[in-house]
């Protein structure tokens, strides 16, 4: 999936008719069919309503853009490994899987650090500590979360592909030609990264929350919650940062650490795989041109590779 100023776009390889003979794509086998893109244009709520450009709340607003989109896309490309005369997957089975999805990430990675954190705050003795502490304990259990299932067929390979947008990526702000050679020349790692993203938001966490001191259990659960937003539009500022200030030694420091969390959440891909991520992205540039983007297109964009 690439996603443009004002448009984003979904390539997904379809079957071959020979890989659905008994109805559906053998389990970790790879399509071999032709490439499909689908186009959809992108008009998000940043651009149509000033307040919410302000700093801070941009960075919420888009990451829930950036979620509505990644679904959608979800859909597309599951949807896509079907038989071309088999019914749509039923609204009612997305929403469903949707809610599971939110419902285990804030329980495993929100509520679950709080609560075994909160076993031991009588010995932490401060606010500080017990945040730095839930801190270590929910990225423990994010990064190992991401090793586990790193190792899952089907997530490895699309492990591979989040390879292949980053290096595609890399390669159109190279200003190379978009081919697969060009773009294997390229890392897999990339600044701006959703996975660099997750582990800023845990760092903020602790900076935030810290000031609260020790609360009973279910208030820090509570705390956690609804702090949500600020932690995620603060994040989203400290990346916006670090994206415009690349060449300062400090900044790429910071982000360090979060460059080598994305050697879990990515693979290098394969040729085909490459050929894939470029059909997307030459899709969105065939209609729009970034580089003539205004600041209020812009709004909101830096954490969308």
């Amino acid at each position: 999936m690439m996603r443009g100023v004002r448009h984003w776009a979904v390539a997904v390889r379809k079957p071959s008719p020979e890989q659905l003979e008994d109805g559906r794509l053998p389990d970790g086998e790879a399509a071999l069919g032709p490439v499909e893109v689908q186009v959809m244009p992108f008009a998000s709520a940043l651009q149509r309503h000033r307040v919410l450009r302000l700093p801070v709340l941009r960075g919420f607003v888009a990451l829930l853009g950036s979620l509505r989109i990644g679904f959608h896309a979800l859909r597309i490309a599951a949807e896509a490994q079907q038989p071309d005369d088999d019914p749509e997957i039923p609204r009612r089975d997305w929403v469903i899987a949707l809610a599971g999805g939110l419902a285990l990430a804030i329980g495993l990675f929100v509520l679950t650090p709080v609560g075994l954190t909160s076993l031991i705050k009588e010995q932490l003795g401060s606010g500080y500590a017990f945040w730095m502490v839930e801190a270590v304990v929910s990225t423990t259990i994010f990064v190992g979360y991401l090793a586990l299932i790193s190792r899952l067929p089907d997530l490895r390979r699309v492990f591979q592909y989040h390879g292949a947008e980053h290096q595609t990526i890399s390669c159109y702000e190279a200003g190379l030609p978009l081919t697969p050679e060009n773009a294997a020349r390229f890392g897999r790692l990339h600044p701006r990264c959703g996975t660099s993203f997750m582990l800023i938001v845990m760092v903020t966490a602790v900076f935030v929350y810290s000031p609260l001191g020790i609360l009973a259990w279910w208030q820090m659960m509570i705390a956690r919650l609804v702090g949500i937003p600020l932690i995620v539009g603060l994040s989203f500022e400290a990346i916006k940062y670090a994206g415009t200030h690349r060449g300062n030694r400090l900044v790429r420091g910071l982000m360090w650490p979060g460059m080598q969390l994305q050697r879990l959440t990515t693979r290098r891909p394969d040729r085909d795989q490459l050929v894939v991520a470029i059909a997307a992205l030459e899709a969105v540039l065939e209609r729009e041109d970034p580089r003539t983007a205004t600041r209020r297109e812009l709004a909101g964009i830096e954490v969308a590779a």
